[in-house]
């Protein structure tokens, strides 16, 4: 899932095509994909960008009268732009919906058979809040409001790090390199942290948002991200996606653990003291072979 540099930089690119950009038409290709009907996408024909911003993990284009066309690209969506006139030539059923401007094409696919992509019309500033998450900005807030917040639930820092709820944008790929930054377990309980442990978690997630967030705009400064480029799997991530990888730090193999759709990753050298943590299915099935250390 696109997460907070990755949406920073779509906002980027989308605001320097589409502020001042009257919408001429709409097309919708999956009619699953709009959530919405009052107002009707219609009344966005005609009607100019006035802004753009990130809404948690969302996409927010303002238009005039108070419009506001919220997309939330979810694990597999994505968006891509064509200049000028040019048609998008699409295969297989990736297409959900098109926004057609005078400068050109923005187009928003999705990969996969789950779709779970979502465009949402609402009108004013309420009804646009409705949709954000409530989770704190952590590129904007101060180490105290951080602290509050990362300490309001004992849950695993990683948990909390992930939660939308409490922090705004942060998901699986980009918590993996933060605990990683900050030499921190991901299982560690939020409330067992020390002040120095939560300082440090603070300034590892501001530099490596930040970080990203100048290295995806640099990499795509003179042309939009295509087909693969925006991903949760970077060959230079220190540990996400890089099982049994070594760890750039200290050389040890990347362990993970894994849930659901996802797998958490980390190095157990650098962030839990060379033990291992256990993987529920794993270790269930090794029982007492499941090693416990690197050694």
């Amino acid at each position: 899932m696109p997460e907070l540099p990755d949406v920073e930089l779509y906002v980027h690119l989308l605001r320097e095509r589409l502020v001042g950009q009257t919408l001429v038409t709409t097309r919708i290709y999956n009619p699953f994909v709009l959530r919405s009907v009052d107002p009707p996408l219609s009344v966005l024909q005609g009607k100019s960008v006035v802004g753009l911003k990130r809404l948690g993990k969302r996409v927010v284009i303002a238009f005039e009268d108070h419009l506001f066309l919220v997309i939330h690209l979810m694990i597999a969506g994505r968006f891509r732009w064509n200049d000028g006139a040019v048609e998008f030539k699409l295969g297989g059923k990736i297409a959900m919906a098109a926004l057609r401007f005078a400068n050109g094409t923005l187009l928003l696919t999705e990969a996969g058979s789950k779709k779970r992509a979502s465009i949402v019309l609402v009108r004013g500033e309420a009804a646009l809040a409705s949709h954000d998450p409530g989770g704190i900005d952590v590129l904007s807030c101060t180490f105290e409001q951080f602290c509050s917040a990362l300490v309001s639930e004992n849950h695993s820092v990683k948990d909390v790090l992930t939660n939308p709820h409490v922090f705004s944008g942060i998901g699986n790929a980009y918590s993996d390199e933060i605990l990683h930054h900050a030499r921190l377990s991901p299982i560690k309980k939020t409330r067992a942290l020390t002040e120095i442990e939560i300082r440090t978690l603070f300034n590892s997630v501001v530099s490596v948002l930040r970080t990203w967030t100048d290295k995806l705009q640099s990499q795509f400064a003179n042309r939009f991200p295509g087909a693969g480029d925006i991903t949760a799997f970077r060959p230079d991530f220190a540990v996400h996606g890089r099982y049994g990888q070594p760890c750039p730090d200290c050389g040890k193999p990347v362990q993970r653990i894994q849930f659901a759709e996802n797998e958490l990753n980390y190095c157990a050298e650098c962030q839990n003291g060379g033990r291992v943590l256990a993987d529920r299915s794993l270790s269930r099935l090794l029982k007492g072979d499941f090693p416990r250390s690197l050694d």
